[in-house]
């Protein structure tokens, strides 16, 4: 399973949830159901701004279990 790692990469920035929905241009239930891993498809363009936002390459993001 292949899952979006974007809780973890704030808490290693020392940065809320709250903070990055304000970075992102999207409503806030597709904001939470993308973080929480509860969503079955990702826009390129907003993993693109994930990577730019949190600066880490796209490898970062995800991980599999």
């Amino acid at each position: 399973m292949i899952r979006l790692r974007v809780l973890e990469i704030l808490k290693e920035k020392g940065k809320t949830k709250y903070w990055l929905y304000n970075q992102m241009n999207m409503s806030y239930q597709n904001f939470n159901k993308m973080v929480n891993n509860e969503t079955k498809g990702i826009r390129y363009e907003n993993l693109e701004l994930l990577c730019e936002i949190l600066e880490c390459g796209i490898d970062d993001l995800f991980e599999i279990n």
